[in-house]
């Protein structure tokens, strides 16, 4: 076998050189993505822990939420109660004090008829009774003291009580 020419080799060394400086290259290329891929799985990974930190605070957060919640809630549950026993008790009441009302309300209304009957009653009083006169002369007015002052119910008597006027109040 006969030695390749020089051309040859030369040729397949520079060729070898640049297969050589590709590979160079790309183990260059390889590691700079090895890095990269390396830094941002590093990143992604601190990223979801970040993440899972952030998620289980909220998460206890929001327990805290729904405890202080549900104790808001009993407590105004309470309070809702409270307040319907007391509405329930002024009902009640209402209820008792409505007949009383009413009667106070009636009276109010019959007190100037009875302010004017008792200032009447007065000016009787002050009057005094009438002198006693015999029965056979009758009264001003032409009447009899026994039709004066009868209601047909004494007819079997004969004189009539004097009148004596006087209130109660």
């Amino acid at each position: 076998m006969s030695a390749p020419p020089a051309l040859q080799i030369r040729e397949a060394n520079a060729h070898l050189a640049a297969v050589h400086r590709r590979v160079a290259e790309l183990e260059a290329r390889l590691d700079a993505a090895e890095r990269t891929v390396r830094a941002q799985a590093e990143r992604l990974a601190r990223h979801d822990q970040q993440l899972r930190a952030a998620l289980e605070e909220l998460g206890r957060a929001k327990d805290c939420e729904i405890a202080a919640l549900q104790e808001q809630l009993l407590t105004s549950e309470a309070t809702v109660h409270s307040l319907q026993a007391a509405v329930r008790q002024r009902d009640e009441l209402i209820g008792q004090l409505q007949p009383r009302a009413e009667l106070l309300q009636d009276i109010c209304r019959r007190r100037p008829p009875l302010a004017g009957l008792l200032a009447a009653l007065a000016e009787a009083e002050r009057l005094g009774p009438l002198p006693t006169r015999d029965p056979s002369h009758p009264l001003p007015g032409g009447l009899s003291p026994r039709l004066a002052n009868s209601t047909g119910e004494e007819e079997d008597r004969d004189r009539l009580q004097p009148a004596v006027f006087g209130t109660t109040v």
